[in-house]
């Protein structure tokens, strides 16, 4: 049994949900996310509090049940508050600015790195070194934060390149012969 998944799912001020079937929609002031939750778990509304329940007993239901739980609960989580994921920039020359919507990079490639962020998505430059991406789906804040970062992903000898805020990169030595 699933400790996660017989959580309820406390419902924000703000928020509104919609039970369809098997689609739990969320709208907030930041969006609108919709989940659509597998027939063997039932969603209900009760007390302000949103309850999932197993249908059946598999072990298949038994593994859906916490990971349904925790997907409508970043939905809600999501379009009250958001998510943010930061990343800093490391190296000489190595630098982001805003074009637009357009996130410029210059990488140390011969050509600026543009990404265009999806719908949903927005990008915030700091002084330079700092990238900030927020959203109201978790996964794609995650999926565009990996994609930036797999443009220059630090590298083991002298740490340049895009690394997640406060990720620790173990670093080698380099040649026996130079210090």
């Amino acid at each position: 049994m699933s400790r996660i998944g017989k959580k309820p799912i406390e419902i924000p001020s703000g928020v509104e949900i919609t039970i369809d079937g098997c689609k739990v929609t969320a709208k907030g002031p930041l969006g609108t996310e919709t989940v659509t939750v597998r027939p063997e778990i039932a969603v209900k509304v009760e007390d302000n509090h949103i309850i999932l329940s197993k249908v059946g007993t598999t072990r298949e239901t038994d593994a859906l049940y916490g990971l349904s739980r925790t997907l409508v609960a970043n939905a809600v989580h999501g379009v009250k508050e958001g998510f943010e994921k930061k990343l800093e920039i490391q190296g000489v020359g190595y630098r982001a600015n805003m074009e637009g919507k357009n996130l410029n990079l210059a990488l140390g490639y011969s050509h600026p790195v543009i990404v265009e962020p999806p719908a949903g998505i927005t990008i915030t430059v700091e002084a330079n070194t700092k990238i900030s991406v927020k959203g109201s789906n978790k996964q794609t804040v995650g999926d565009v934060a990996a994609f930036i970062r797999s443009k220059r992903p630090p590298e083991v000898y002298k740490g340049k390149g895009i690394r997640y805020e406060g990720e620790y990169i173990r670093r080698k030595a380099g040649k026996a012969g130079k210090k």
